[in-house]
């Protein structure tokens, strides 16, 4: 779906984007991650024909960019920085617009296809009031449901969850999901490790214009050889797993073990109730700190509303 190979951007003396060679592959959720300022946009715009590199090869949807973008772009849905609207128009009014610029789609279905990209995102109940008085998550909803019009068969976002509430940045993610599970392949820039890790099967991370990692973020969550453990009776638990407590945090256990079954049958053998019992896996987190440095500080402070820690990796549940 878009293939890039050694692609370079410099700005005067300054290069914002350095030999990067991405795949993202059909019917991917693929998470481009970096702290502000690493180059993201500049690449994602480069891949729209936005922006012209300096050197290096982009292909999209088996087109090259940007000698033949206009033969790809009635397939593309964009969102990148600030959705684009006429600020006196209603949303509603600058879909319909927007539909009737493209290629794709008659006329007497543009409403419905209007209502039905509003309704996606939220905005089904949207009244006539202009753009100018919308709030930055309703522009962002109305950027998201202007990628959707066209009914596109690959999105490309660039922080498509900006100015979200908790609930709006929720059923966004559940909609791309949907959206994916129905043959649309999701490109999208971020600097929330969260959400990238909620939504995407497959990341890359970029740390000073350089792409530094990328690959199936299941292969990445690698087991630690550690279990993490809840009991009620942490004392009884520690005397039955004899040395093999690495931590106690009052009734949870981090335990040395790549066998977490043969953990679960020594604590029924002496009779240690465990109200859990989950293999210990890598976070996202830690996984970018190891190949770029930057602290949860340059991925806009989101790292600990996540709910992980660089000391407590996530679980898998058995």
């Amino acid at each position: 779906m878009i293939e890039t190979r050694n692609l370079t951007k410099r700005f005067g003396h300054v290069e914002a984007v350095h030999e990067v060679s991405l795949e993202v592959r059909p019917g991917d959720r693929y998470g481009l991650l970096g702290p502000n300022g690493s180059g993201k946009t500049t690449l994602v715009r480069m891949l729209l024909g936005l922006v012209y590199a300096t050197s290096g090869e982009i292909s999209v949807l088996g087109e090259r960019v940007p000698r033949h973008v206009s033969r790809v772009l009635p397939d593309i849905g964009a969102l990148i920085e600030e959705p684009a609207a006429y600020p006196h128009l209603s949303g509603r009014a600058n879909l319909r617009l927007l539909d009737a610029a493209g290629p794709h789609g008659a006329r007497r279905t543009r409403r419905r296809r209007v209502d039905e990209a509003l309704e996606q995102v939220g905005l089904g109940g949207i009244d006539r009031r202009p753009v100018r008085n919308y709030s930055l998550g309703m522009r962002q909803r109305l950027g998201l449901a202007a990628a959707l019009v066209r009914r596109p068969r690959l999105l490309i976002l660039d922080e498509p969850t900006n100015g979200l509430d908790p609930r709006g940045i929720r059923d966004i993610r559940n909609l791309l999901i949907d959206l994916n599970a129905a043959g649309v392949t999701v490109f999208m820039s971020s600097h929330l490790l969260p959400e990238v890790a909620a939504l995407c099967t497959r990341i890359g991370v970029i740390d000073s214009g350089r792409l530094v990692l990328q690959d199936q973020l299941a292969a990445l969550q690698k087991p630690t050889g550690r279990v993490l453990i809840s009991t009620n009776d942490p004392e009884r638990a520690v005397a039955a797993l004899d040395g093999l407590v690495e931590r106690r945090d009052g009734e949870d256990l981090v335990v040395l073990s790549t066998d977490p079954a043969a953990l679960n049958a020594r604590l029924v053998r002496a009779d240690v109730p465990v109200r859990s019992l989950a293999v210990q896996r890598r976070t996202l987190e830690e996984i970018v700190l190891d190949v770029t440095g930057a602290g949860s500080d340059q991925f806009g402070g989101d790292v600990a509303r996540g709910g992980t820690t660089p000391h407590t990796p996530r679980g898998e549940e058995l």
